[in-house]
């Protein structure tokens, strides 16, 4: 073990680490109560963090790596131990929301500035957090390079697995007192992901990339020698934590079924296509009354819903790309975990287009055959489309029209449930989950409900969530208590807010 540090001063830290390792206690400004699991990880890296030491949190998807991170970051800002440093964050695209929405739920204490987008500036103000991109870095490395961070996260760590792409070697190249890195696939396809990844969080830990390949790599992946890989799993372990939803202590602690919300921003093809729709309808609303004018307010949400998902749902577009769309980008991300981990997976729509678009844009991607039930299937289909996929191993995707797939199915085989665009009625959505979610599944079912920020959709949660009654009406179990609103209180709940 000696010989993997740089110098006699770095393992006698190392030394006084894994003698003093003990639980923390949760920060007091924290909003809301980490799971027992959760307040390992988060006093793992807060031990690791005091003697400037990298982790990876490898923990498998929807165990709550963002809220550990954020708790550990809280607990050196109560302490006063920032020394006006910021942590910086970097994450792919399609995560920023999401990331903004977890700091403002659990940790509102901490400042943050998101830095992305073509019109960025670099903030001048100091903040606890700078949220970034891959992508930002690689093309803005001098102005990161400028400050000497706290800490230094990645989110979604295998962008990094290659270690000879230039996105890499910036992201490497950045200086901060301790580095973590955060994923559920730490080895995606070879050894050397695990290295190239360690690399960044402790690097020469494991030796440079040629040696470890020669004594590490070789002898694990050609020869399957079983000592060198528990040597190797010996020298990771104090800096590598993963843990899996299988796993029983885990399985104890969490619920039967998990709900994420997870947030996505619009791309720019969307923003535009967004507003076009409000500026050329609204003139229409403000022109019309009774039945005319409520049919118009109901074309309207279709099709920002409709943008939302993808473009090409509301403009027909023939060859439809993944980069098109916020919310593809988010599911394809979300639907790679879920392949790497062997797990069945149903995707729920509202709208038969965008399950057409979903299976056409998923195949295609993971060279994988997406099954795909919807109404206008004959009973014999739709037997057969749910026979496959409940027991045929090689059929991992499944494609639902909310309201073929929500009612009357089993399809225990799925450990997972995606809700591409939200319902109104809450009741319809919880009503789908329970396809996966009831008696004969033997696995907790993690569900991910997709949220385009700063739209119509983020409106639609509040209201299903908080019962809020914008226009003094109750919430019915459709749209149709929207068509009652004045046009002020329409453009104020439509209107774009990014």
């Amino acid at each position: 073990m000696k010989k993997q540090f740089k110098n006699p001063s770095e393992y006698n830290r190392f030394k006084k680490l894994v003698k003093e390792t003990k639980i923390y206690d949760e920060p007091i400004s924290l909003n809301g109560e980490l799971r027992p699991y959760q307040k390992i990880g988060y006093s793992w890296l807060v031990q690791n963090i005091k003697f400037k030491f990298g982790s990876i949190l490898a923990d498998d998807m929807g165990l709550g790596k963002t809220i550990q991170i954020l708790t550990a970051i809280l607990y050196f800002n109560e302490q006063n131990r920032l020394d006006n440093r910021p942590s910086l964050i970097i994450v792919p695209p399609t995560l920023i929301s999401n990331w903004e929405n977890e700091i403002n739920k659990f940790t509102p204490e901490l400042t943050y500035y998101i830095y992305h987008g073509t019109n960025r500036t670099f903030p001048i103000d100091d903040y606890d957090i700078i949220l970034t991109s891959y992508g930002v870095v690689r093309l803005d490395l001098d102005l990161f390079m400028d400050d000497d961070w706290l800490l230094c996260v990645i989110d979604e760590a295998q962008n990094i697995k290659n270690p000879n792409t230039e996105q890499t070697k910036a992201i490497k190249s950045i200086r901060a007192s301790t580095k973590v890195a955060l994923t559920g696939t730490p080895i995606e396809n070879k050894l050397m992901d695990y290295w190239s990844i360690f690399d960044f969080v402790n690097e020469g830990y494991l030796s440079t990339k040629d040696n470890f390949k020669r004594d590490y790599v070789v002898p694990i992946e050609k020869l399957e020698d079983e000592e060198t890989l528990e040597n190797l799993r010996t020298i990771a372990k104090p800096f590598v934590m993963r843990r899996l939803k299988s796993d029983d202590d885990i399985k104890k602690e969490l619920p039967e079924k998990f709900v994420n919300d997870i947030y996505c921003t619009l791309t720019k093809k969307q923003i535009r296509l967004y507003n076009a729709i409000l500026d050329e309808i609204f003139f229409d609303i403000e022109n019309s009354k009774g039945i005319q004018r409520k049919g118009i307010i109901l074309k309207i949400l279709t099709a920002l819903k409709q943008t939302c998902n993808h473009p090409a749902q509301f403009l027909d577009i023939k060859k439809p790309k993944i980069s098109e769309s916020g919310k593809m980008e988010l599911l394809v991300d979300i639907l790679k975990n879920i392949l790497d981990a062997d797990e069945k997976v149903i995707i729920f729509t509202q709208y038969v287009e965008m399950g057409k678009l979903i299976q056409e844009l998923v195949s295609k991607k993971f060279k994988k055959e997406v099954l795909f039930l919807h109404g206008s299937q004959t009973l014999k289909e739709k037997t057969q489309i749910i026979d496959t996929f409940q027991n045929d191993p090689n059929y991992k995707i499944f494609v639902a029209t909310l309201k073929t797939g929500g009612t009357g199915l089993n399809l225990t085989a799925a450990q997972n449930v995606i809700h591409y665009d939200l319902w109104w009625n809450p009741a319809v959505e919880n009503q789908a989950t329970d396809r996966v979610h009831r008696i004969g599944q033997e696995n907790d079912v993690m569900v991910y409900r997709f949220i385009t920020k700063g739209t119509l959709e983020e409106t639609i949660n509040e209201i299903s969530k908080h019962k809020i009654d914008l226009a003094s009406k109750s919430i019915s179990n459709d749209e149709t208590f929207i068509t009652e609103m004045s046009n002020e209180e329409l453009k104020s709940v439509l209107a774009l807010r990014i």
